[in-house]
């Protein structure tokens, strides 16, 4: 009878010991506040299952520092990996070392370059940013519509050059500008980036202002620069409600803007809702089941007549 009881509890031992899962995170960079909301959901939806266990690391913008993070995964026997990657073109190296290890991995967020071509073991978890830059585009139109102007003269704020993202939202506002959707013809005066960065668009904002060509509209591919931008637009004496001030994200800096009428427009990205979707799909890969190589999480306009809605999201 003791030997049974003493088998029994060793058996119920490595049944707990089993269903233990640890997956290993690698974000870009923690210092971004949408990045923050990301991890802070998948960390907080992690904690609402029992067994799972997530090792999350700051990749700081650095690539190479990203790969050895994911290697140093493999290495430790992690279940799955989950990545933000700091440059969506270098994503290939780290797919090819997941595969070769045999472990699950899910990017999330940003769009790798090989999303075409992932391994039955890997996904794909982000937005669709066609939708985003879009989304974003078609409300200025129609504020400037509303407004009544048959054209307009505008910045174009990108983020990193190398990232999907910014690829997309700034190709998305040429297509709705060559579409003919718009209502409205836009001119763009200038198309830099500031690298998703506050204080970058700030300054580069302050060289457009300071040529004294006269504007309608800054379009920004997220609410980081978008701020910045009404920052230096402030500080120049610009009055506000005389342009027009979009980006994407919804962060909660970006929702406050709007509130005090400096921000027209963003689109809200579920950033909890992401990172949420990127632990099912890793747990999910982990246990040998299935999942869509590609899940979007819808984006959603944000603007003054619908704010409420979004205040308590991010």
């Amino acid at each position: 009878m003791k030997k049974t009881l003493i088998l029994a509890g060793f058996a119920g031992l490595m049944s707990t010991s089993a269903m233990a899962e640890t997956v290993g995170v690698s974000m870009a960079l923690f210092d971004d506040n949408f990045l923050t909301v990301l991890r802070n959901g998948l960390q907080d939806y992690a904690g609402t299952l029992d067994g799972v266990e997530v090792q999350v690391e700051d990749a700081q913008n650095d690539v190479a520092k990203q790969l050895d993070q994911i290697n140093n995964f493999i290495a430790s026997g992690v279940d799955a990996i989950i990545v933000n990657p700091v440059d969506t073109s270098a994503t290939q190296a780290m797919s090819d070392a997941a595969a070769a290890a045999g472990v699950p991995l899910v990017y999330v967020n940003r769009q790798p370059i090989n999303v075409d071509t992932l391994p039955d073991n890997q996904a794909f978890v982000a937005s669709n940013e066609v939708e985003s830059g879009t989304l974003e585009t078609m409300e200025v139109c129609r504020i400037l519509k509303e407004a009544g102007k048959d054209s307009a003269d505008i910045y174009v704020m990108q983020g990193e050059l190398s990232n999907q993202a910014a690829v997309q939202r700034t190709q998305d506002i040429h297509d709705v500008m060559e579409s003919g959707n718009c209502g409205v013809t836009l001119n763009i005066i200038d198309q830099q980036t500031a690298n998703w960065s506050r204080d970058q668009a700030q300054n580069l904002m302050t060289n457009w202002l300071s040529t004294g060509t006269p504007f309608d509209a800054l379009v920004a591919n997220n609410d980081e620069m978008a701020i910045g931008a009404i920052q230096a637009m402030k500080a120049s004496g610009i009055a506000m409600e005389d342009v027009i001030v979009a980006g994407i994200d919804a962060t909660q800096d970006a929702l406050s803007a709007m509130q005090s009428g400096d921000l027209d427009a963003t689109v809200f990205q579920d950033a909890a809702g992401q990172g949420k979707g990127a632990l099912d799909a890793a747990l999910s890969l982990a246990r040998g089941e299935s999942v869509e190589q590609k899940v979007y999480i819808p984006f959603q306009l944000v603007t003054p007549a619908n704010i409420d809605q979004f205040l308590q999201k991010n």
